[in-house]
């Protein structure tokens, strides 16, 4: 048996035994295994989310970490179990979407998860974070081999709303994709996909509202002045300081977002 590390993220909360009971499924089958959690406050049902908050942590966990992702409408019905083998990492999770940002970074193989030697006895229909996801990464990380889950699959479910679409010339249309617990509304534009963000005049719509501010930092804006800048996460964001840009704008995930250049791009000195 070798140490491994799992993380789990779901929307399950905290407030009901469903992340300790998973915590004591992993435990039981392999003890030495260092479980993390990434998030357990998605929110419910929400694959975009779900999939944009993994995608955002698994690159910092070292190799063969096994990330288990449990937002899970769709449980108890035909829907499959998958394996994912991404970046050096696994990802398990339900087929239903929730791994499409994984899908997206690059080369990836799935397996559908087939072999019930690594679900507990009794699977309910209601639970399979407990009874199949669970169990599963536990067997993995102790070193089961991959191709031992299932066969490889080529028809797994993608989301649609992970790439923007170019309109025009200077424009994009693109998507909110998560509301973080600021309010602040994070886009699917990618800041490397727009070298010209910073260097030119700008203008943002979401909700009915049109921005043409954009800051480097919250500090270079106003108290409750609206302003669009490049979060963490490498995506454009709207904010606003000290205020929540999702209740101001009436606007939470899915909500379409247009962005536009006009005029030249500034030299850079």
């Amino acid at each position: 048996m070798r140490r491994a590390t799992i993380t789990l993220t779901t929307d399950f909360g905290l407030s009901d035994h469903y992340v300790g009971t998973m915590k004591g499924v992993i435990l039981g089958i392999h003890p030495l295994a260092t479980i993390v959690d990434i998030s357990h406050e998605i929110r419910p049902f929400d694959l975009i989310e779900g999939a944009f908050t993994i995608a955002q942590a698994y690159r910092y966990f070292p190799k063969k970490t096994v990330h288990v992702v449990v937002v899970d409408p769709g449980v108890g019905t035909e829907r499959r179990a998958i394996l994912v083998e991404a970046a050096g990492q696994y990802f398990i999770a339900p087929d239903n979407g929730v791994l499409t940002m994984i899908y997206e970074a690059g080369e990836h193989t799935v397996r559908a998860i087939t072999n019930r030697e690594y679900f507990l006895k009794d699977v309910s229909q209601t639970f399979h974070g407990r009874d199949v996801f669970a169990p599963s990464a536990a067997h993995l990380a102790r070193g089961a081999a991959p191709a031992s889950f299932g066969e490889a699959i080529h028809d797994y479910i993608q989301l649609g709303l992970m790439k923007p679409q170019r309109m025009a010339r200077r424009a994009w249309m693109g998507a909110v994709i998560k509301v973080d617990r600021f309010g602040n509304l994070i886009t699917n534009l990618r800041a490397e996909d727009f070298p010209d963000l910073g260097k030119r005049p700008l203008e943002i719509s979401v909700g009915l509202q049109r921005i043409s501010a954009f800051a480097r930092t919250f500090g270079e804006c106003a108290k409750g002045e609206l302003f669009a800048y490049v979060g963490s996460s490498g995506y454009l964001e709207v904010a606003i300081n000290q205020g929540s840009a999702a209740k101001t704008l009436g606007c939470g995930t899915g909500a379409p977002v247009e962005l536009t250049f006009f005029g030249r791009a500034e030299e850079q000195g």
